[in-house]
């Protein structure tokens, strides 16, 4: 999964290589994405957190690493040592795209529908504001880039009660591979535990299925990990972004 996040970025963003590290510029942001790390000595990967460092530095942006439990062990210390700080911790689960098509229906009162509006997309975004109580004002245009992208390769859906956005979440084809990967599912408070995020993971199996893919992937909080493994998703490693902000 990690080899083929270059091929498969919104034209917003922009990647370039530094050996076995990818940098992602976007307008909100920088992300960094590694593999086989493990042949680079100490000194060769302190260099490389450096001159990540410097090149968001220059952009003055947030950058987070995101690392992975099957990383080389030294890893989240080194990035610790330069300045990264961890944010919370999520769990890569996989499941079945079969068994997850009848996960749950939409509660009474609540309707789940695709869109790709950017009225909607700007609803979810405040949705997403409420929710974690930060500005995602971004997530709208974020969006809309990766529509605009690849519109065979996402599905947003949207749950609505009474006009109100209720939740959202989106199902992200990764082409040449058997995986979609579940983003989103956010709800706000008010209506959590009703079994949306459960319709919602349904609705995207569903959509899954007919695209033809096998698997479902999840980087999943420590609110939906549960409710994911009781839906038969199983564990393959966890992962923690690191992240370094400018002048922090």
């Amino acid at each position: 999964m990690r080899g083929t996040i270059a091929t498969r970025l919104p034209r917003t963003w922009t990647p370039s290589w530094d050996g076995p590290v990818l940098r992602v510029e976007t307008p909100s942001g920088g992300f960094v994405f590694a593999q086989d790390l493990d042949e680079l000595s100490v000194e060769e990967l302190d260099a490389l957190i450096s001159r990540v460092r410097k090149l968001f530095a220059e952009r003055a942006q947030q950058v987070e690493w995101k690392t992975y439990r099957h990383d080389r062990h030294d890893l989240t210390e080194r990035l610790r040592l330069a300045g990264f700080e961890p944010e919370a911790e999520e769990t890569v689960v996989v499941g079945l795209v079969s068994d997850l098509i009848a996960a749950g229906e939409a509660p009474e009162g609540v309707t789940v529908r695709a869109t790709t509006d950017p009225a909607d997309l700007r609803r979810i975004a405040a949705m997403e504001s409420e929710v974690w109580g930060r500005d995602f004002s971004w997530m709208a245009d974020d969006l809309a880039s990766r529509i605009e992208s690849a519109p065979d390769n996402i599905v947003i859906l949207v749950a609505e009660a009474g006009g109100e956005v209720v939740s959202a979440a989106w199902l992200v084809v990764v082409p040449g591979t058997q995986f979609g990967a579940l983003w989103g599912g956010s709800t706000l408070a008010r209506w959590r535990r009703k079994g949306i995020y459960r319709a919602l993971v349904a609705q995207r199996a569903q959509r899954a299925a007919r695209r033809g893919l096998t698997y479902l992937m999840v980087d999943a909080s420590a609110d939906s990990c549960p409710i994911l493994r009781r839906l038969g998703m199983h564990e393959v490693s966890t992962t923690t972004p690191w992240v370094w902000t400018p002048n922090a």
